[in-house]
Formats: C-alpha cells, structure tokens, sequence
C-alpha cells in the first residue's frame, strides 16, 4: 500500500488528539498515533514494536537493519492541552497559511515524524549497514513516562540519538534539568490573640522560603555556565496556600517551586541540601514539613563537544551546537550510552501556543539533514561514530 503525500501525514497526526496533562480531565491516550506511525513504518520495512508504559500509553520502536552502532530519530506523541478559544484556526486540523503549516504538534513535535518518513523515501534502505531506529513516545510534556520506561528496561540502542524537538534546525549539546518541588507545613493552630496557643505553619514557611533563598544564592555563586541565556542555576518560588482566617494562627501552609539545575549538579545533592535546611526550620519552629517532588524530575543533559555526534550535527547543519533552557528526553537516551542531541524544524517560541506552525522553508532543509544523518550513521561503509569519545 503506498504512503500517504507528506501534507496528509501531517493531516492525518495532527487529527488524532493525543494530549498528556497532569489533569486527568485532559490526558489522553497516544495509542492511535503510534498505531499510525507503525502502518506507515512498517510500510518501509521497519520491524515495529510497541511497548506499553501504562494503560492507555505507548512508546513505538521501529527497527530496521541490525548490528552494533546506528541511529535512533526521537520523537515524542503527545502535545500540551490546548484552549481551542484562544487559536484562530481549529487546532486539529491542518491548515496551510502564510507559507506555514498550522496545528497542534506541527511544530512540538509529531511534524517530525512524517519528515522522517520523507527522508526515508529518498534513500537506498536495502542497503543499510547499521540499524536505524525511529522512537516515539509517550507523555513527555507531563511526566517523561515514556523515556523513563525505555530507559528503565535497558533495552540495546543504536549508538547515536538525534531528538527533533523544535530547535530551528540548530544542533543543541547541552539543557537544564527540572525539579518540581512541594513543601507542606503543619503547625497547630489556635487564636490569634495568644501566640503561644499555637505553632504558626506560615511563620515556619517565611523560614523556610528564607533558607530556600539562601541556598539559591549559594548555587548561584558556585555553578554558573556561560552558554546558556541564564547563566546561573534558577529556583522560582511558584506558589502557595496557607491559613484560613486572620485570627487563628496558622495550621497548614503548602509551597511548591521550580529549580532548574546546570549540567554537572546532581537533583539528589540538591534535595539532600534542602531537606537539611528544612529539618532546621522544623525544629526551630516547632512544625512538621513534608518536602518531595511533585514529579520525579527532568536530570540536566550534556554531550561533550567534542563527540563525534556534535561534530557531525554541527557540520550537516553549519551551526555550532548550543544550550537551550528548556528539557527534552535526551538524558534518557545518553543514560542508555547513546551519543545524543537536540535537533529539530520548529521554533520554540512557537511551541505551546496557540496557532502552533511549522514554517514550510523548514521541511526541504530538514529532509536533506536527516538524509545526512542516516547516510552517515546507517549506510556509510565506516561508522562515523566510533571516532572519538562518545560519553559526556
């Protein structure tokens, strides 16, 4: 049966809704656009396997070709929720404007994958000499699930990782980590008018910010790494609930927060710092904490530069591989002892907003790059990829 026109690929993902959400009201399954990618895959000869992360969401694996080293083209299935009032256009539904393509994921990031396909159909795929791998997962924008279940099972990969997240087909070495923390105060209440009636929850939580401050400044003197926008480790305090009324002292008090580690800072030194901060704060004034994360985190990534996989991106691409602020699967893929970058058509400004768009002068570009890319890592009579150090 033969492939449906790249326009229609596009058509046809953007249509099937696949949001993840940590609101169950939101979250959906991604089972219907993996199916599809496996149809068109294994069209192509691909051998297809489907690995289930939970009820109702899926990572494909795509295979073709076997042996050591090879490449794996990344992706994830799943976009951000979407307020279908605040787009001009109706989100799935692929519309062509203004030499553009609109939809939800055009651009972060199910467009990638009919590019790939694109990109297979010019190339001499019964002549492969190393495997290529194309991965699709699940609920990257809410918990990462996905990467960290292929991660978690060890499977053997294909020596190099090229994720096309939106990175405005400029290579990218090196992102933050994220950490979404939640501190919970309890205290004991009573009235106002007597402080020792009770401990104040919200009194214990001012310390507590006060030592979060503090500690965010200690980072900031010790970790700095001048390729990124923001130099600096940041921690934002995001939000908080406390008490109920102006004259009982406060029982319960909740703070969450968002700290975004360099490359080279490990989240469990981070939180151990923390907790110890806290467990002073508990004792001084007198209040139980709670401190843990509210999702298991995102760790920083880097690829050395000198790798060969950087050289080679930064070659095809002739753009030296950058920093970016936000996070992506790749830590996942290099924890699996794959080289790894970031590589993309979108734009990042354009990504979880509405009237998303992938730019059409960015789809010839980006067929010509992955068609270097496997023609190098999978068909060449000599793996580029065995040069040099592959580990960050």
């Amino acid at each position: 049966m033969p492939l449906p026109p790249l326009k229609q690929q596009f058509a046809e993902l953007i249509a099937l809704p696949s949001v993840s959400c940590t609101q169950p009201e939101w979250d959906q399954s991604n089972l219907a656009v993996v199916e599809r990618l496996a149809q068109w895959l294994g069209e192509l000869g691909f051998v297809c396997e489907l690995q289930e992360v939970e009820p109702g969401k899926y990572n494909l694996l795509a295979t073709l070709g076997q042996g050591p080293g090879g490449l794996i083209l990344a992706g994830h299935t799943d976009t951000v929720p979407f307020d279908a009032g605040r787009w001009s256009l109706e989100p799935l539904k692929l519309l062509e404007r203004d030499n553009r393509w609109y939809g939800l994921g055009t651009c972060d990031m199910k467009g990638f994958f009919p590019l790939i396909i694109e990109a297979l159909q010019g190339l001499p795929l019964d002549q492969i000499k190393r495997p290529l791998m194309v991965l699709a997962t699940c609920d990257e924008e809410s918990s990462m699930s996905g990467a960290r279940a292929l991660a978690q099972a060890g499977k053997p990969l294909p020596r190099a990782a090229v994720i096309g997240e939106p990175t405005g087909l400029r290579p990218v070495r090196l992102h933050k980590g994220i950490l979404m923390e939640q501190v919970k105060i309890t205290g004991r209440s009573g009235h106002s008018s007597d402080p020792s009636l009770g401990h104040s929850a919200m009194e214990a939580m001012h310390a507590a910010i006060g030592r979060l401050l503090h500690l965010r400044g200690q980072w900031q003197k010790q970790f700095s790494n001048p390729l990124f926008g923001v130099p600096t480790p940041t921690l934002n305090l995001g939000c908080i609930h406390g008490g109920d009324n102006p004259n009982r002292i406060c029982a319960q008090c909740a703070l969450e927060f968002d700290l975004r580690p360099l490359p080279g800072m490990v989240a469990e030194e981070l939180r151990a710092k923390i907790r110890a901060e806290l467990a002073e704060v508990a004792q001084e004034h007198q209040v139980s904490i709670d401190y843990g994360p509210l999702f298991p985190g995102v760790p920083a990534f880097e690829q050395v530069a000198g790798s060969p996989l950087v050289k080679m991106a930064e070659r095809l691409t002739g753009y030296p591989a950058e920093a970016v602020a936000f996070a992506t699967e790749a830590p996942y893929l290099q924890a699996l002892g794959c080289q790894t970058i970031v590589l993309g058509p979108g734009d990042i400004d354009c990504a979880h907003q509405p009237d998303e768009y992938l730019a059409l002068d960015r789809i010839e570009p980006t067929v010509q790059l992955l068609r270097g890319l496997i023609n190098e890592c999978c068909l060449s009579p000599e793996d580029p990829l065995l040069q040099g150090s592959a580990h960050a």
